[in-house]
């Protein structure tokens, strides 16, 4: 899979230090690729996301947090999502996004928008505002409009890392290419429901229209008071295949496992054996919470229900 090198962290919390919310920025890129100032950069933003977030938790709840923590992100240039977003082999940026919460299984997707400045805010409105789930291409882009979301010239997506990246997989077609990214949280709030939602702009140089796991409810973006929430990230076809985000929460509310062990059968094991790589946060009701990856690293962050905040990139 072109890897130096297969890394994993994992992170679990007892009821003492109790996480109540968790974001990630993606799976990232070797360590030692991973020049200082960018390192700065990505727990600087990666700390203001959550703080975000986490304040918006204490304010007006669970749903709220989600959208706010993945807004800043998706306003960040450095993730793969909203601002940030890669280029597709034409050279268009397309963004996907979901959001769902665990007490009624509600949920809302879109897939493939190109001019939508915050997809998480689009995502949360096909949710709350309309009778589908999911709404991909012009027709998401039109809701959007119709109910007051911001829009916004294409260009606005542009960056010149992002372009520099697609000019260097045009001129390397034939070999392997792996930049890709997401951003995600999940959130437990004072009722004890949990919150989950996943924006990206995809892979670099994807092609044909090409939908990934992060749109996905069950794939990439899960939730379920019963058992977790769930925002995943890497190589969306694998997490499609065994609906990644749904199975971890069927092995915790069916099987009994925790965290960490469901995290681990799917995250570690099924995905990595049938040629895969990624990773999860995961968040159950109890404030126990895991973040697993088999990649270069899973760029996130975590708060407990006293405001202390961590950050880890590997």
């Amino acid at each position: 899979m072109g890897l130096l090198g297969f890394l994993f962290l994992v992170l679990s919390f007892s009821s003492e230090a109790k996480v109540v919310m968790a974001i990630h920025g993606g799976t990232g890129v070797p360590k030692k690729e991973l020049s200082a100032d960018m390192e700065k950069q990505y727990r600087s933003e990666l700390e203001a996301a959550i703080r975000a977030g986490y304040a918006r938790l204490k304010k007006s709840g669970g749903l709220d947090a989600v959208e706010i923590a993945i807004r800043y992100m998706e306003d960040s240039p450095i993730f793969n999502a909203g601002k940030g977003a890669v280029f597709t082999w034409d050279g268009r940026n397309e963004l996907d996004a979901s959001i769902m919460e665990g007490k009624t299984k509600k949920a809302g997707a879109v897939g493939a928008v190109t001019v939508i400045k915050n997809p998480i805010s689009a995502a949360r409105a096909v949710m709350e505002k309309s009778e589908h789930v999911f709404l991909v291409g012009r027709g998401a882009e039109v809701f959007a409009t119709q109910v007051g979301l911001e829009v916004v010239d294409p260009s606005y997506f542009w960056t010149e890392r992002r372009w520099k990246a697609i000019q260097e997989r045009w001129a390397k077609a034939a070999k392997e290419n792996k930049v890709r990214g997401t951003v995600g949280a999940v959130v437990l709030d004072s009722e004890g429901n949990l919150f989950a939602g996943t924006s990206t702009g995809g892979m670099t140089g994807k092609k044909f229209g090409r939908l990934g796991d992060s749109p996905v409810i069950g794939a990439g973006t899960y939730a379920d008071n019963d058992g977790v929430a769930v925002s995943g990230t890497g190589w969306g076809e694998f997490f499609i295949r065994f609906n990644a985000a749904a199975s971890i929460n069927a092995l915790v509310k069916y099987k009994g496992m925790s965290v960490t062990d469901a995290t681990t059968q799917v995250i570690l094991k099924q995905i990595p054996a049938a040629g895969g790589d990624g990773g999860a946060i995961v968040l159950d009701k109890k404030g126990n919470f895991a973040g697993l990856y088999h990649d270069d690293g899973l760029y996130r962050a975590w708060v407990t229900d006293d405001g202390k905040v961590e950050v880890a990139l590997y």
